[in-house]
């Protein structure tokens, strides 16, 4: 607390008097200061608390602006108001280490993953970098922290094997059409779950799609997915505009939650393991790189804004590694 008293009246002064005179008015107040213990009056923690809060809002409502999802600006509000609750200092006093002790204490507390807490890092770093931004700090303190490096995993993808004994296991038309549908155009759940009957164009097989940040793009399906597709509809005798809705009336909307724990009961049902709608994206995704199709292709297909997210998402298959090794370099 000393160091941040002094801090601040040295960046008050920093305009008015001379590097000297600094450092000299910082020794003079070390000195006066060093038999003095300091403590936060309570009207002070509220009224910092109240401030920290209202940056706090103020950052969301800027990424509101930007276009992030509800979902991505509750995840950020929880984030950093879960770290606020346990600082009492303004934002402008926060440190590096301050920002090191809590993820390190975080992930010893709840035995956190190492992707989980690079996922808080970058959260706080934009926090930090957009108050830098505003001008309410002069720098952020998260600049030196670094990207918590984690191990890759492999994830699996869905094999033709598989898709067909889960579309054989189908016993509403509905479902049949929502499978096809999702590993065909490779969509996120999000937007599957936004699209009305009146954006399928079926004789070009595509349809568009409003992704995250609100943007739109095109998506295609293969004809298998427009028959079944054509089916389900054909059966269809609710005034509902969803493309896709759920069995029991009132037949509304599919929520995302709902084609989840469809997906999930779908799987069980044909033992094909855990089944979710990201993983029909990223089989997508592989099938495409494996078959040739370029990757900046892919990348627009799938609406990725950075083109190292495509390639986590395809999973290159090792004969087909092997194969253009012996092409290229045998």
């Amino acid at each position: 607390m000393k160091d941040s008293i002094i801090d601040g009246v040295i960046a008050q002064m920093n305009d008015t008097l001379s590097p000297t005179q600094l450092f000299e008015l910082r020794r003079v107040m070390e000195l006066a200061l060093n038999d003095y213990e300091i403590v936060v009056a309570p009207c002070h923690k509220e009224r910092t608390k109240q401030a920290n809060d209202e940056l706090l809002n103020s950052f969301i409502s800027a990424k509101r602006i930007e276009g992030c999802s509800e979902k991505t600006l509750n995840y950020y509000h929880n984030t950093i108001q879960t770290w606020l609750a346990n600082v009492s200092i303004e934002l402008h006093d926060v440190t590096t280490n301050d920002i090191r002790c809590y993820l390190s204490e975080f992930q010893a507390k709840n035995n956190s993953s190492k992707i989980t807490v690079d996922n808080i890092r970058r959260i706080f770093s934009s926090f930090f970098s957009w108050l830098e931004d505003e001008d309410y700090i002069v720098k952020s303190p998260v600049r030196r922290i670094h990207k918590v490096r984690s191990e890759l995993t492999v994830k699996e993808t869905i094999s033709d094997e598989q898709l067909e004994t889960l579309r054989d296991s189908c016993s509403e038309l509905r479902d049949l059409a929502m499978i096809d549908f999702l590993v065909s155009t490779g969509i996120r759940v999000g937007e599957l779950v936004k699209i009305n009957r009146t954006d399928i164009n079926f004789n070009e097989r595509q349809c568009v799609v409003l992704g995250k940040g609100n943007k739109e793009r095109t998506v295609y399906f293969n004809a298998r997915a427009k028959v079944h597709l054509k089916n389900y509809l054909a059966t269809r005798n609710d005034n509902d505009e969803a493309l896709f809705v759920s069995l029991s009336k009132p037949n509304n909307r599919l929520t995302i939650s709902g084609v989840e724990t469809r997906l999930r009961e779908l799987g069980r049902n044909a033992k094909v393991g855990r089944i979710h709608p990201h993983k029909f994206r990223r089989t997508l995704a592989t099938m495409a790189i494996d078959k040739g199709m370029p990757i900046e292709q892919v990348q627009r297909l799938l609406g990725h804004c950075k083109i190292d997210t495509t390639l986590h998402y395809a999973m290159v298959n090792q004969n087909n590694v092997k194969m253009a090794h012996r092409k290229f370099l045998g």
